[in-house]
């Protein structure tokens, strides 16, 4: 299907252009959520009537995305989960837990806004980018830590998956005359 940008679209296309989509990502993404119009004649004269509009409004958009953006850049953001001694996560971090952690921070993102280039599985500083606008793209470290202290200590560098020698004190037994009653190990009980 022909389509007409109304924004900029990763690896689509500028404002304007007209791209050809399948029908499905068309139907069920651009059109609705008003990204893009069906390449039509009449589409076409509506889209450069208001293209100085649109121009506009997305300047304007950009600027804020900037603006939040310079607030926004290498911040550090906590996320608490629960992980293994070697720091390998009982599940993993998603995107929606990101925005969630953004939003207690004190920004407003959605999890769509979220790029994880991979899945977050371990505990330490991890980057990730928001997309605040199709144009405007900030880098954030998420630090998943098993608490608040863990992850205090992690921001100052430490590495908080080693596992500290602990020395193993090996039980001492008893020698067999020890045992009261019957013989070990021959199932006799004692008389008592």
């Amino acid at each position: 299907m022909q389509v007409i940008l109304l924004q900029r679209i990763g690896r689509l296309g500028q404002m304007g252009d007209v791209v050809k989509v399948k029908d499905g990502f068309a139907r069920n993404f651009l059109l609705p959520e008003g990204k893009a119009l069906r390449a039509t004649s009449a589409n076409q004269a509506q889209f450069e009537t208001k293209r100085v509009q649109l121009e506009a409004e997305n300047l304007s958009l950009k600027k804020e995305a900037e603006a939040v953006a310079a607030k926004l850049e290498d911040k550090i953001f906590t996320t608490i989960r629960q992980a293994g001694d070697t720091g390998q996560l009982y599940g993993s971090v998603s995107t929606r837990d990101i925005a969630e952690a953004v939003t207690t921070g004190g920004f407003t993102v959605d999890r769509r806004q979220v790029i994880l280039d991979q899945p977050i599985k371990t505990l330490g500083l991890h980057g990730t980018r928001v997309a605040l606008h199709p144009e405007v793209t900030v880098k954030i470290q998420v630090n998943v830590a098993r608490s608040a202290d863990e992850a205090e200590r992690q921001a100052r560098g430490e590495d908080v998956t080693l596992i500290k020698d602990e020395k193993i004190e090996l039980e001492t037994f008893q020698p067999d005359d020890a045992f009261e009653g019957g013989a070990p190990g021959t199932g006799e009980q004692p008389d008592v």
